[in-house]
C-alpha cells in the first residue's frame, strides 16, 4: 500500500476479515440485532482501526477487541435518545433536563391513561361526546378562584392563543420593561406579534406608570397586557403598575387586562418571591396564563384561567385544536392538581425540593461525602462547601436557595474531564464544575440517586488514561 510504513510490513494487513469479527463472541451473542446492522458495525470498527494504524497508533487489534468495539457501538445506537439522567446541578426546574419531575401519583395516572382507552372526550353520563378540558377545569378553578380555565400545550401557546382570540388585528398595550427574552432566544414580543396583535410599548425599561398606559389608549386598543419578567430583574430606580391597578384602568375604559405569569405557583413557597395565581385572579385580571411544568410541578402545558366569557372565546378559537394537549398530559395534570386540592402539595417533587432546609441538605451532603471518601480512596479530594441552588425555569431569579455541595476534585485529570465522563456514562450524571471540582448538589437528587452518583464517580475515576 502506498501509505504503508517504510521498511516494515504494513500492520493494516494483520487486521482480521469482517467474518472473523462477526464470529467473535461479543457480536455473535447479539442474535436479536439484524445481520446487516452487525456487519455494518463490524466494518465501522475495522475502518476506525485502519485509520489509527495509518496514523501509526498502536498495534492491530484482534477480532475479539474489534467485536467488543462494534457491540458497544450497537448498544449505543439502540439506546433511546431521550432517557433518564441524574440531575446533580441543584437547579430544580432545569429546562434542559426536562423541568419538573412528576409526583408518583401523576406518573401512575399518565401510565394508566396511556395503556388503555379513556373517556377523554366522552361524557359517560350522557353517553355522548364531551370536553377534554372538563377533566381538569374544575380543579383549576377551585385552586385559582377563576370562573373558567383552559389547558393548551405550553404557556407560550396559551399566550399566543389568548391574544389571537382577544386581540387579532388590534392593539395591545404593554410595558417596555416586560418585553423580555428568555432561554433559547425565545422572545415574548415575538410570540405576541405572531398572534396578530399590534404591540404598543409604553414606559421605559425601568419605569412604567399608569399614565403611560392611559396615554396609549385609543379606538384600536383591545386590552392591557402584563408579562412576568422571568429570569430578568431591574433593580434600583424602578416603577411598575400592579395587576390590580392595570385591571382597574382597563375596566374603566371597557377593555380587558391580562397577565403572562410564566411560572404557575399555586401556593406560597418559602423563600420564593413569586406571585400566586389565585392572588392575580383575585386582583381583577380577566385572564392569567401560566405553565404547568414550572413551579406548579406538573407536566408541560399552559393554562388560561380567568373570567368565563374570556376563557370561552379562547376555547372556541379554531387554533385551540392545534394547541390542545393529549390524554397523558391531562391525566398527569389532574393528579398533580388533586394533591394541591387535598392539602398534599408537599408531595409534589418540585415543591419538596424547593422547601429543603439547610440543615437537611448539609446532613445529606456530609453523608454522601463520607461515603465517597471510602469509595474513591486516593483518586480524588472530597469535601463539602456551602453554596446556593436555583429554582430554574425562569422562576425566582432573585431567590438563591442555600445548600451544601459535595465537591470532588480528581487528582489524575481535570474536573471538566470528570464531568464529561459522568455525562457519558450510564445513567448519565449531569453535574457542575466549580473551583476546579465537580460539585454535586443533593437538593436535586431523587431517592436512590445518591447511590447512583457514588457508583458513577467510582467508575469514572477508575477509567484508565485521558480518554473521555
Amino acid at each position: 500500500m502506498g501509505d504503508g510504513i517504510p521498511g516494515a510490513a504494513d500492520p493494516r494487513r494483520s487486521l482480521p476479515a469482517v467474518h472473523r469479527v462477526l464470529a467473535a463472541p461479543a457480536l455473535a451473542r447479539l442474535a436479536d440485532v439484524p445481520p446487516a446492522m452487525r456487519r455494518e458495525a463490524a466494518a465501522a470498527a475495522l475502518a476506525r482501526a485502519r485509520r489509527r494504524l495509518t496514523a501509526g497508533e498502536g498495534p492491530a487489534p484482534g477480532p475479539d477487541e474489534l467485536a467488543a468495539a462494534a457491540a458497544a457501538d450497537l448498544e449505543g445506537r439502540r439506546r433511546p435518545s431521550l432517557r433518564r439522567v441524574v440531575n446533580a446541578t441543584g437547579v430544580v426546574l432545569h429546562t434542559n433536563l426536562g423541568r419538573a419531575v412528576l409526583a408518583p401519583q401523576a406518573v401512575a395516572a399518565a401510565a394508566e391513561a396511556a395503556s388503555a382507552y379513556t373517556n377523554l372526550e366522552f361524557d359517560l353520563g350522557a353517553g355522548e361526546r364531551g370536553s377534554r378540558s372538563a377533566h381538569v377545569e374544575e380543579l383549576l378553578c377551585q385552586l385559582t378562584g377563576a370562573e373558567a380555565a383552559y389547558v393548551v400545550n405550553n404557556n407560550a401557546g396559551a399566550v399566543f392563543l389568548f391574544l389571537r382570540a382577544m386581540a387579532q388585528g388590534r392593539e395591545v398595550v404593554v410595558s417596555r420593561g416586560e418585553l423580555v427574552e428568555i432561554g433559547g432566544s425565545f422572545r415574548v414580543p415575538d410570540v405576541m406579534a405572531e398572534s396578530g396583535a399590534r404591540l404598543v410599548e409604553v414606559g421605559t425599561t425601568n419605569r412604567t406608570h399608569r399614565a403611560d398606559y392611559e396615554r396609549a389608549l385609543g379606538p384600536e386598543t383591545a386590552g392591557l397586557f402584563k408579562a412576568h419578567p422571568s429570569n430578568f430583574r431591574v433593580r434600583g430606580f424602578t416603577a411598575e403598575v400592579s395587576p390590580a391597578e392595570l385591571a382597574s384602568l382597563a375596566h374603566t375604559h371597557g377593555l380587558w387586562a391580562a397577565m403572562d405569569l410564566g411560572s404557575g405557583l399555586l401556593v406560597p413557597a418559602a423563600g420564593l418571591d413569586e406571585p400566586v395565581v389565585a392572588d392575580l385572579v383575585a386582583s381583577g385580571l380577566d385572564a392569567v396564563m401560566f405553565s404547568g411544568d414550572k413551579l406548579l410541578g406538573g407536566p408541560q402545558c399552559g393554562v388560561v384561567a380567568g373570567r368565563r366569557e374570556v376563557v370561552e372565546r379562547v376555547r372556541r378559537h379554531p387554533l385551540a385544536r392545534a394547541l390542545r394537549v393529549d390524554k397523558m398530559t391531562l391525566a398527569a395534570l389532574a393528579a398533580t392538581l388533586a394533591l394541591y386540592r387535598d392539602g398534599r402539595a408537599s408531595e409534589v417533587p418540585t415543591l419538596a425540593m424547593l422547601s429543603l432546609g439547610e440543615r437537611e441538605l448539609a446532613r445529606r451532603a456530609l453523608a454522601l461525602a463520607r461515603a465517597l471518601r471510602r469509595d474513591l480512596g486516593g483518586r480524588a479530594e472530597v469535601g463539602v462547601a456551602r453554596h446556593t441552588s436555583r429554582a430554574g425555569g425562569g422562576s425566582a431569579p432573585d431567590a438563591p436557595l442555600p445548600t451544601a455541595l459535595v465537591t470532588v476534585r480528581p487528582l489524575a485529570f481535570s474536573a471538566h474531564r470528570l464531568a464529561r465522563r459522568l455525562r457519558l456514562g450510564e445513567p448519565p450524571v449531569v453535574a457542575r464544575v466549580w473551583e476546579d471540582a465537580v460539585v454535586v448538589d443533593p437538593r436535586t437528587l431523587l431517592p436512590g440517586e445518591a447511590r447512583i452518583v457514588r457508583e458513577r464517580l467510582r467508575s469514572a475515576l477508575a477509567e484508565e488514561g485521558e480518554g473521555t
